[in-house]
């Protein structure tokens, strides 16, 4: 995909993710999705579980679009708890990689004091953009 990161110089480097991103073509937008699976059930009670599978959805929606996890410009977590999901980073890192790959969009985490669904701990909104010339 062609897209340009958006980086002040200036600034120091963002780790995981894209402060900024710039890009031409069709757009996805993604409802926050929750960790769960297929049937409608959440995969686990832990903050790294549901949010491997809540990105495993939105990898799945994409591919409904003939999209890949590479089109994605943004994501936004919300979390429930600040410190699960900052003790969690390493292997938070690790799942990430294993859904997305090394692809970095611009990236906010809120912590909210509630979820819709209960037992739902995180919960993942996504936006993509495919670029106009499919072989990108």
């Amino acid at each position: 995909m062609t897209a340009r990161v958006l980086h002040p110089e200036h600034w120091p480097r963002p780790r995981g993710y894209a402060n900024g991103m710039s890009v031409r073509g069709r757009q996805i937008f993604i409802a926050g999705q929750i960790g769960w699976d297929a049937t409608a059930r959440l995969v686990g009670a832990d903050f790294v579980s549901q949010a491997r599978q809540a990105l495993v959805n939105i990898v799945d929606i994409l591919a409904c679009d003939d999209a890949r996890p590479e089109h994605l410009v943004r994501l936004t977590w919300y979390v429930l708890d600040r410190d699960a999901y900052l003790s969690s980073a390493r292997a938070l890192g690790a799942v990430y990689r294993d859904v997305l790959g090394r692809h970095y969009p611009a990236m906010s985490a809120v912590q909210v004091c509630a979820l819709m669904e209960p037992g739902a701990v995180v919960e993942i909104e996504a936006t993509a953009v495919v670029p106009d010339d499919p072989d990108r």
